[in-house]
C-alpha cells in the first residue's frame, strides 16, 4: 500500500507541474445546450480533472463543462475512495440525481460523463443507479479502476450512444499491479478493464448481449497518442491534449 501511495502521490505532482486549476462552466446559456460531467480518479480535484476539462472545452465542446470531485476532498483518503463501496454508492446516488434534476430542468439535452481512473469507475455505478427510464447521452472512461469482469449491461442499457473504454497495457503499476495488490473500485484483486479493457460475460441473455454489441466501444492504446501525450501509463489520457483531440471529437459528433 505504501508503494500504491507513492506512485499516485508522484504521478499526481507530475500533472500538476505547470498547470493550473479548471473553472467550471456551468453558465445557463451552456446548460442550455448540454451538461458534461468529469469526475476525478481517488485523488480528487487536482490538476489531473483540470487537464481533461480544458481540453474538452478547447475543443469548442459547447455544453456546460463542470468537474465533480465524489471523493471526501482529501487526497490521504484515498484509500477511502478506492475501497468504500457503500460510500461510494452513496455518491454514485447523488450524482444521478444531479443528473436526473438537469434533465428535468433541461429535457432533450444531451449529457456526456467522462472519469479517470476510479472516477470511470464511478460511472458505471452511475448509470446504474439512474432510474430504468432515463439515459444518458455518452460515458467515457479513461483507464477505469474497475475489474474486466463487471458486468456493464445494466449500464449500458442507461446510455442512448454506448460506453467508450479507453484502456492500456502500458499502465502497469497502477492499473495491473496496483490493483492486483489494493483491489479495483468494485473490490476485485485483479488487473482492471483500465489495462486489458472489459471482457465479455458469459451468461449474458439476448438483450444484454446485444447491448455489449451494439453500445461498448473499447478503444486500446495505440503509439500513435503519444501525439497527444499519452505515453500509455495512468496519466496519458488525461493531458489537454489528449481530451481535446481524441474524446471530444467523439462527443461533438453525438451532440
Amino acid at each position: 500500500m505504501d508503494a500504491w501511495c507513492r506512485c499516485l502521490l508522484i504521478g499526481w505532482l507530475l500533472a500538476a507541474n505547470g498547470c493550473s486549476y479548471y473553472r467550471n462552466l456551468n453558465d445557463r446559456q451552456r446548460l442550455e445546450t448540454g451538461y458534461t460531467l468529469v469526475l476525478p480518479g481517488i485523488d480528487g480535484s487536482s490538476f489531473v480533472n483540470s487537464n481533461m476539462a480544458q481540453g474538452l472545452q478547447d475543443a469548442g465542446l459547447p455544453t456546460a463543462i463542470e468537474v465533480h470531485d465524489w471523493t471526501t476532498g482529501h487526497f490521504l483518503m484515498f484509500p477511502v475512495h478506492l475501497r468504500h463501496s457503500e460510500r461510494n454508492r452513496r455518491q454514485a446516488q447523488l450524482l444521478a440525481q444531479k443528473i436526473t434534476d438537469y434533465q428535468d430542468r433541461y429535457p432533450g439535452r444531451p449529457v456526456h460523463l467522462v472519469g479517470h481512473s476510479g472516477g470511470g469507475a464511478m460511472i458505471i455505478w452511475v448509470l446504474e443507479a439512474l432510474p430504468e427510464d432515463r439515459s444518458i447521452t455518452s460515458a467515457t472512461l479513461l483507464a477505469p479502476a474497475i475489474s474486466p469482469q463487471y458486468n456493464l449491461a445494466t449500464a449500458l442499457s442507461r446510455t442512448a450512444n454506448g460506453i467508450w473504454n479507453y484502456h492500456s497495457p502500458l499502465d502497469a503499476i497502477l492499473l495491473v499491479a496496483g490493483t492486483t495488490l489494493a483491489g479495483t473500485v468494485d473490490g476485485r484483486h485483479t488487473p482492471s478493464a483500465g489495462a486489458y479493457g472489459f471482457d465479455r460475460p458469459p451468461d449474458l441473455t439476448p438483450r444484454q448481449a446485444r447491448l455489449y454489441d451494439q453500445g461498448l466501444h473499447q478503444v486500446p492504446y495505440h503509439w500513435t497518442m503519444l501525439a497527444q501525450g499519452h505515453y500509455g501509463g495512468h496519466l496519458g489520457p488525461t493531458w489537454a491534449a489528449f481530451t481535446r483531440e481524441v474524446v471530444a471529437p467523439q462527443l461533438l459528433e453525438l451532440e
